[in-house]
């Protein structure tokens, strides 16, 4: 056993230093030697066992259970290794028959009518508050952030992305605007204060709204925002602009076409949809089998070219598109930094088994979008030309206008009335 782990490893590990070692003791390294050294081992051999046979998903369940630790370097110090390995590696014996047989299944898990959709919300954004307080920033956004430079900070960052959404939403006072999946209402709050406008944000989770409700009430903000438990499926009206930030993951991919025609439905004549998602470059893929199983049940990261048919047939224009490439490997490292720094926290509010399953689920996606091809795409949409500048000039100088009121707007929505 210890040998074909060997055998197997060496065909996938060609650069950096990474040690092994076995249940039985026996040590390995692997690699030529370059950057930063990494070891683990192995602490039973059905642990080796399971990896070998499917690593995507027994590699995280082997490092949450205990029966792998990292004795060198960090967790992302070992995923950076095996994440970034080249073109000339070699997948795992295993890897074709796994992935052709998720491929097949990914509809079913993806089916996520209203009551599915609910509980899948439900797993992972209604845990104990107190635990995302502990590593997103002050306003608690739950994705991407827009890095304008590498030194720029996480609250600066995310900041920049809501100020980055709204210039492209071109958001003007009195216009109403729909915020599908607004998490703990930081975007929804954002534009009814500095762009006057009315919103409802709408989600699944009931830790969110209550969250949401509470700091609009604290902001006076509750006569502006309204945020709803509601399925985007439910919703009635007609708004002015549509915005969604990282919520279109939990879609499932049998729903794309319901979901923008819902949008089309929904939106005014003259209206702006934007949609900020991650995404995939190489093509339709499956889920992580680890990622939906602990962490997103139901989740799906769509590639560029699924999204883009399901707008097609939907009759809606696509008007701007922009790919964020390194913004979320960056994020997501503030984001593990911060966990691991309030690691014992998280162990008083579960236990070493979640708090160990978390760190594989940050660490894993940070090291995916820092070497593999994900990545976050922009896409602004509307149902006719000419609603948008023709250019790409106006997003800066919106961004321009905002940053003045930031810096030095008044009262909540007293802009609106000028």
């Amino acid at each position: 056993m210890d040998r074909l782990l060997q055998l197997v490893l060496a065909s996938i590990v060609r650069t950096g230093s990474f040690r092994v070692t076995t249940a039985r003791g026996r040590s390995f390294t692997l690699g030529d030697g370059s950057g930063k050294p990494a070891a683990v081992r192995f602490k039973t051999t059905w642990a080796l066992l399971r990896v070998l046979l499917d690593p995507e998903l027994r590699l995280g369940e082997s490092y949450m259970d205990g029966t792998l630790v990292v004795e060198d370097g960090t967790l992302a110090d070992v995923l950076a290794i095996a994440m970034s390995q080249n073109g000339a590696a070699r997948s795992p014996p295993m890897a074709g028959p796994l992935f052709l047989a998720r491929f097949v299944r990914r509809r079913v898990q993806q089916f996520n009518r209203r009551g599915r959709a609910r509980k899948n919300v439900a797993h992972h954004y209604d845990l104990d508050s107190r635990l995302y307080s502990l590593f997103l920033d002050a306003d608690r956004q739950y994705s991407c952030g827009y890095f304008e430079d590498r030194d720029q900070s996480l609250d600066d960052a995310q900041l920049a992305k809501k100020r980055h959404l709204a210039a492209k939403l071109l958001a003007r006072p009195g216009q109403r605007v729909l915020d599908i999946g607004c998490g703990w209402g930081g975007l929804t709050l954002y534009l009814a204060e500095m762009c006057g406008v009315s919103v409802r944000g709408i989600t699944l989770s009931q830790e969110q709204l209550a969250l949401s409700r509470a700091r609009a009430e604290e902001k006076s903000l509750d006569h502006a925002v309204d945020f709803r438990l509601e399925d985007y499926r439910d919703v009635v009206g007609r708004f002015d602009r549509i915005v969604s930030v990282g919520m279109f993951e939990h879609v499932g991919l049998g729903f794309y076409e319901t979901y923008f025609r819902k949008c089309a439905e929904l939106l005014a004549d003259d209206g702006v949809i934007l949609l900020h998602s991650i995404g995939r470059s190489e093509g339709p893929s499956v889920t992580n089998p680890f990622i939906a199983k602990y962490i997103f049940p139901g989740g799906y990261i769509p590639a560029l070219s699924e999204v883009m048919r399901a707008v097609e047939r939907a009759g809606l224009l696509v008007t701007d598109v922009e790919i964020l490439r390194l913004h979320y490997a960056e994020t997501l490292k503030a984001w593990r930094e911060r966990f691991l720094a309030h690691s014992e926290e998280v162990e008083r509010l579960y236990d070493a088994r979640f708090a160990r399953m978390w760190e594989f689920y940050l660490a894993s996606s940070e090291m995916a979008f820092r070497h593999q091809n994900m990545m976050v795409m922009q896409i602004q949409l509307t149902k006719v030309q000419g609603v948008v500048p023709p250019t790409r000039n106006y997003i800066g100088q919106e961004e321009q206008r905002l940053r003045a009121i930031e810096g030095g707007h008044r009262p909540p929505l007293r802009l609106a009335g000028e």
